[in-house]
């Protein structure tokens, strides 16, 4: 398929992107450098190279999860208040006055969009009592390419259970970095370039864009090693990795 897909990456998990008709973006942080304090401390290393005040009117929020700072920070939590819909976990459709939770393979039209609530989980099996639930998507449109937003995934398994159930995916955003707090050991709480791989080979002809990766203290792998794993494993075209700030098109790839 030939298909064109604009975006900006904000930096961390929030992607500014353009999909039937509508302005989209995934799991708004917009706070500078600092640090968040909780059971588990975050340390916010790098502010979003475009501020809040710069991206312009959005349609639609897809929140991954609402419990976790570096998927909503504090402007991201005064965003919310701004934008028409926003799609997210059941939770937090408990927890937050206007937000609308899906259960996992939910189906909402947005305009000539459908969007589908996917599984994601973030760290290993067993992971929900400590990490919380958290949503990935899927997003189809007459014209448009399927695309799948992973939210903090884990699992290469709930990526083939997505693939087996939707069918082709195009477009692929995957939150990576290896995320790790040491909650669970050495498992990792998001895809790290060994699993990335493999959810990619699970993808087929997706184009793979990774975002996530930098910017937060407790990421314990670089997107140089993710696009190292990609290379070794013969998928270099499959990946393309954002520049924060900076508009970009994707299309189909070359090869895979």
């Amino acid at each position: 398929m030939t298909f064109s897909f604009e975006a900006l990456h904000i930096g961390g998990p929030t992607l500014r992107f353009r999909y039937g008709g509508r302005t989209w973006l995934t799991d708004p942080t917009f706070d500078e450098p600092g640090e968040y304090p909780g059971p588990v401390a975050l340390h916010k290393l790098h502010g979003p190279a475009v501020p809040r005040a710069g991206i312009g009117p959005i349609d639609v929020v897809l929140l991954s999860h609402d419990e976790h700072a570096d998927n909503l920070d504090r402007s991201g939590r005064e965003l919310l208040g701004e934008v028409p819909l926003v799609l997210s976990t059941p939770g937090a459709g408990e927890r937050i006055p206007g937000v609308r939770g899906l259960a996992a393979w939910e189906t909402v039209p947005v305009g000539a969009v459908e969007v589908t609530a996917v599984p994601a989980l973030h760290g290993p099996e067993g992971c929900e009592p400590v990490t919380g639930v958290v949503t990935g998507f899927v997003l189809r449109a007459a014209g448009e390419p399927v695309v799948y937003v992973s939210g903090d995934n884990a699992s290469v398994e709930v990526v083939g259970r997505i693939v087996e159930r939707v069918g082709a995916i195009d477009i692929a955003v995957l939150n990576v970095g290896a995320a790790n707090v040491g909650l669970f050991g050495d498992a990792d709480v998001t895809l790290n370039a060994r699993t990335a791989v493999r959810a990619a080979e699970l993808l087929g002809a997706a184009v793979v864009v990774p975002v996530h990766g930098e910017g937060w203290a407790h990421f314990s792998e670089t997107l140089e090693q993710l696009r190292r794993g990609f290379a070794y494993a013969g998928r270099a075209e499959q990946l393309r990795i954002p520049v924060p700030g900076v508009l970009f098109e994707v299309g189909a790839p070359a090869s895979v």
